[in-house]
């Protein structure tokens, strides 16, 4: 298992694609790894906290994908037993942030957020997995907040 995924037990975990490098990048690797980055904020969100069947919830985040990619990307991944962890698909493109103020910006990233997780629940059910998703959504929310 990687060890850089799951960093302090951290349950969420962040990777970023980019199409190519400029300021669109720098945004968002400010966003998600800053100083007062989404990293950061959930840091503190351990697994063991949630359950059993999930070490490690990534949300792997697209920005400005080329149209062949967009087209090919799952909204949630299968959930991947022997690592006890699932990929979450966001993208970002000009429409839906980077044309956004920042209180807009931050509104569409807590948004989404627990969108996605509204996906996982889905999965979560389906799979009866051991992760609870109410209790994750609520300290998401309120680390987000703080």
């Amino acid at each position: 298992m990687d060890n850089t995924a799951i960093i302090d037990n951290c349950l969420i975990g962040f990777y970023a694609s980019f199409n190519e490098p400029g300021i669109d990048q720098d945004q968002i690797k400010t966003l998600i790894w800053g100083e007062n980055g989404l990293r950061k904020k959930l840091k503190s969100l351990k697994w063991q906290t949630y359950g059993q069947d999930f070490h490690l919830i990534l949300f792997q985040i697209y920005v400005k994908p080329i149209p062949y990619l967009r087209e090919a990307l799952r909204e949630i991944e299968n959930y991947r037993k022997k690592e006890k962890s699932i990929g979450i698909s966001i993208i970002l493109d000009d429409e839906n942030f980077f044309n956004l103020n920042e209180a807009e910006r931050q509104k569409f990233v807590k948004t989404i957020l627990n969108n996605k997780l509204d996906l996982l629940s889905k999965k979560i059910k389906s799979n009866n997995l051991d992760l609870d998703i109410e209790k994750l959504k609520i300290d998401i929310d309120s680390s987000l907040n703080s």
